[in-house]
């Protein structure tokens, strides 16, 4: 007998369209998709459990490390887990879980674009496709994975892409792990490895900055006068950031808080190739930590996650060098 447990956290996937005014929103009283009408066989049973009832954009770090707890005292029990949540920040409570999670049994998230009751909703079928995929034996020790839109994508490369489409969770770097069809749930490849960090609380303040063109000091001094324990720089290309930048870079680093630099492009990593004044070689060499193919909201996470760990430069270096 395997059992399954259906976490609920909120989102348009648990919440239904108004067919007067056509606003969605969050619904009172039983889920939307309460009594699946699937069968996973007599061998199954699924149970579900309201976490929270919330939008995305109201999830904060706080509700992730509770979730994950949540989590980790169901796996106790149950054999896998899926978990409805918003798409807005689904790709961050995703990865942090994954970080976070030391297990190997699935755990699953997904969402909808479109609530149960707008035409053309995909809610049932994502959430049908999840539990199919959380029984699959194929789907232990993969980590924290995705389901949405008949694929399996991995936590730590997915994002959202579409501000509406169905077909918005992508994997840009690598592609999905794997496809679901009518039969059978496929996984044509893996992560190599994956590391856990565990952790009891989420205490700091990181703060995240998307680089442009005629980028200066002032917003890093900003910043940095609100004293953040790291901050996390989707910078330009492989790794470069206007010369005008560096003063107050320099201030930063010099009071010893970290800042990890991720590229703002969907595809690639950064590397220290450039030599000129705000290049990457130049920015890695004053103590700029690189990241290693991660988006600028997860190695915020990464950052929070590290943090509540270690506040030693080269250990939160160690740890982002590492790409799981």
């Amino acid at each position: 007998m395997k059992k399954i447990m259906i976490v609920h956290t909120g989102g348009t996937i648990s919440m239904l369209e108004n067919k007067e005014t056509g606003e969605v929103n969050i619904t009172g009283g039983e889920h939307p998709l309460a009594n699946i009408p699937y069968n996973f066989g007599d061998d199954v049973t699924i149970d579900e459990y309201n976490a929270y009832s919330l939008p995305s954009p109201h999830i904060t770090p706080q509700h992730m490390l509770s979730l994950a707890k949540t989590v980790e005292n169901l796996l106790l029990e149950f054999d896998g887990i899926v978990i409805t949540h918003g798409t807005d920040t689904l790709e961050e409570t995703a990865y942090f879980l994954d970080l976070v999670l030391d297990t190997e049994k699935p755990v699953i998230i997904t969402g909808a674009m479109r609530s149960s009751n707008e035409i053309g909703s995909d809610a049932l079928y994502n959430l049908i496709s999840s539990i199919r995929v959380t029984l699959s034996p194929d789907a232990y020790s993969k980590g924290v994975l995705v389901v949405m839109n008949d694929e399996i994508h991995s936590a730590i490369n997915v994002t959202k892409t579409s501000t509406s489409n169905i077909a918005t969770f992508q994997s840009p770097q690598y592609g999905p792990l794997g496809i679901i069809t009518k039969e059978s749930i496929i996984f044509h490849h893996q992560l190599v490895s994956r590391t856990t960090y565990p952790v009891d609380n989420i205490s700091k303040n990181v703060f995240l900055l998307k680089a442009y063109a005629g980028m200066d000091s002032q917003i890093f001094d900003s910043i940095h006068h609100g004293r953040p324990d790291g901050i996390v720089v989707e910078a330009l290309g492989q790794g470069n950031l206007p010369k005008e930048t560096l003063p107050a870079i320099k201030r930063i680093l010099a009071d010893q808080i970290p800042i990890v630099l991720v590229s703002r492009s969907f595809r690639g990593i950064v590397q220290p190739t450039y030599a000129y004044e705000g290049g990457g070689k130049q920015l890695q060499d004053l103590g700029i930590i690189f990241s290693n193919g991660l988006t600028g909201p997860k190695a915020r996470l990464k950052l929070l996650i590290s943090l509540e760990n270690t506040t030693d430069h080269h250990v939160i270096q160690e740890i982002f060098e590492n790409e799981s």
